[in-house]
């Protein structure tokens, strides 16, 4: 992965990030490593944990930051999520899956555009 690269997704998880925390939801994890694969956020909100991936693009070329998201990529999630939860407290609790997909300017990665999709896995 190239630094640039690095630094949009970065700045894109800066910005999910505050958006839920601008609406009551408390981080409690932030880029969540497993064998199985990475969660970008994890929030407490009304006592059910939000998996959050966030998606970030400066650009059309490849499609929306929605479309980027592939059915392997949601079975990493669950999967990761799984184990998470009973890692963290010994059993499955009440979950839900979020998407945030986020525009950025390409020169200032500064927000153009931020959509958050809940539910993304039934």
């Amino acid at each position: 992965m190239t630094l640039r690269r690095q630094q949009v997704g970065k700045a894109g998880e800066e910005a999910a990030r505050g958006y839920l925390e601008e609406r009551g939801y408390r981080v409690v994890d932030t880029n969540f490593r497993c064998l199985y694969g990475e969660i970008d956020i994890i929030a407490l909100r009304g006592g059910r944990l939000i998996f959050v991936e966030v998606r970030t693009r400066t650009g059309s070329s490849f499609g929306t930051p929605a479309e980027s998201i592939t059915p392997e990529k949601l079975g990493r999630l669950r999967k990761s999520a799984l184990y998470y939860m009973k890692s963290r407290y010994g059993q499955e609790i009440s979950c839900r899956f979020d998407l945030i997909a986020i525009k950025m300017k390409r020169e200032s990665l500064a927000t153009t555009a931020l959509r958050h999709y809940r539910g993304i896995i039934g």
